[in-house]
């Protein structure tokens, strides 16, 4: 069977305030910028090719994919359902605050105004199955938020939901996923 690779936006304001983006739209700091351009350049070095980059809409993840697709040459295109987790009440509040590390174990819980996290890894589970059945046609370079890591991670591996709300990967971490 095939794979796809994941990669976390770059670096945002609210990811040095260590603040809860979610759904709101943050855009990349300079660094992220060279966080992406970086990525691009370790796609390449790796020798890793894709045929189609797929982003989420917010433009952090955009700009991320703008910027890999010029260095690689690999088209990108926005995929809508790739958006990270509406986390509601808690957007822009501190990410370590121990009542919001409490909220996120609590899977239907919708933050007042966000997403559960049921409906969320629904929505993200489908693009992956749809990757998997095209895995040997095509493969893919999803670019995209923290909350995807730990949904795309649970696809692949049992989680307690400890570990599923604690897992996280960094700044354009470049993760291949085997299916």
């Amino acid at each position: 069977m095939g794979h796809f690779y994941f990669i976390r936006h770059g670096q945002t304001v609210w990811n040095v305030e260590n603040k809860i983006c979610g759904a709101t739209d943050i855009p990349l700091t300079e660094h992220g910028i060279s966080q992406a351009e970086a990525a691009g350049e370790k796609l390449l070095s790796l020798g890793i090719n894709a045929d189609e980059i797929l982003s989420s809409p917010l433009c952090r993840a955009k700009e991320t994919a703008r910027r890999i697709s010029l260095v690689t040459g690999i088209p990108f295109r926005v995929e809508e359902r790739l958006i990270e987790q509406n986390f509601g009440k808690w957007e822009s509040t501190p990410r370590d605050s121990r009542e919001f590390k409490e909220a996120k174990k609590n899977f239907i819980d919708s933050y007042e105004g966000g997403e559960n996290m049921l409906a969320f890894a629904h929505r993200i589970y489908t693009v992956l199955d749809e990757i998997k059945a095209a895995s040997d046609e095509k493969t893919v370079i999803i670019v995209a938020h923290n909350g995807l890591s730990r949904v795309i991670e649970s696809y692949f591996r049992d989680m307690t939901n400890e570990e599923y709300a604690a897992f996280g990967i960094g700044n354009c971490e470049i993760r291949r996923y085997d299916f």
